[in-house]
């Protein structure tokens, strides 16, 4: 998930020496884009969020943490995600003023990071490194036109060493430092993503385990209420654990020769004609072959 932020920004960096050229030329165009990623960002939280997503985001909020050794009451990788970001705004905000060129407008706000971190705030991150570095361009174009935005951390620190003006250096540095940050959020939020969907599949397999507990009982007494001669509550058990390895095949014996399962009890079949007609071996099938019938049937 980082990875996919970090290709998100470095795409857009690409092509920021078109964005910057329709940046000068079109004002309208600008703010049509900005329309327009807007739209997508609202999309992208709509269709990315998974079932595990909105656990989280449902138990950040809930917990509500306050956050104590920091002035913004966030959290660690928080914190040091707003504190890169905001030493990028702030160093880009002075260049413009130094080159007399228009403010940039920057999308983040601190509460996107409370309670904490979400995947789709990358979106806006990556959006205001875009305006950012556009900023950079037009300030010194000299400078940063032949600096590839993908380069690596250490090359891009490189860089910022060898120049001479502060703020572009803060720039340079604040920008990977950005990009370091933001992994380390989309890790922490992995954590507590997979911790989620671990107490999801908890619950799942508990609440499985009650309804097959409450399905074997209401089997048992089925059969125990039509008083077949059969144990049932091991036909039953013997029948389920079966079952979780062949559901299909193991229904099949149950519905057809149930006494595969546990044995037809011959010397627990009742006589038949007030007592004339003694039980046989032979009516263990007949048994049998009811108790499957009666299954089949049944609707637990």
């Amino acid at each position: 998930m980082a990875q996919e932020i970090h290709d998100e920004i470095n795409a857009l960096l690409s092509d920021v020496d078109e964005s910057t050229s329709v940046t000068l030329n079109n004002t309208s165009s600008k703010e049509d884009e900005d329309a327009q990623f807007e739209a997508l960002l609202k999309e992208f939280i709509s269709s990315e969020m998974t079932e595990e997503d909105t656990e989280v985001l449902a138990q950040d909020y809930k917990e509500a943490p306050k956050y104590e050794g920091n002035e913004n009451n966030l959290a660690e990788e928080e914190n040091s995600l707003y504190s890169a970001y905001q030493n990028f705004s702030n160093s880009i905000i002075q260049i413009a003023e130094e080159k007399n060129i228009s403010l940039p407008k920057f999308k983040f706000d601190i509460d996107m990071l409370r309670p904490r971190y979400k995947p789709y705030v990358g979106k806006t991150f990556a959006k205001d490194i875009l305006v950012g570095w556009d900023t950079l361009i037009k300030a010194y174009p000299e400078k940063i036109l032949d600096v590839n935005p993908q380069a690596k951390d250490e090359e891009l620190l490189n860089f910022a060493e060898s120049l001479e003006n502060e703020n572009l250096q803060m720039a340079i540095i604040s920008y990977v430092e950005v990009l370091i940050e933001l992994e380390g959020c989309e890790i922490a939020y992995e954590k507590r993503r997979l911790k989620a969907k671990r107490k999801k599949i908890e619950k799942d397999i508990i609440l499985e385990h009650q309804k097959r507990v409450e399905r074997i009982k209401k089997y048992t007494e089925a059969i125990q209420k039509a008083e077949y001669p059969v144990d049932a509550e091991r036909l039953v058990k013997n029948y389920f654990k079966t079952s979780r390895n062949d559901a299909e095949g193991a229904f099949k014996m149950l519905t057809q020769n149930p006494a595969t399962f546990a044995p037809i009890e011959v010397q627990k079949i009742k006589d038949r004609f007030f007592g004339l007609i003694k039980a046989k071996p032979e009516d263990g099938i007949r048994i049998n072959k009811e108790l499957g019938n009666f299954l089949k049937k049944l609707k637990v």
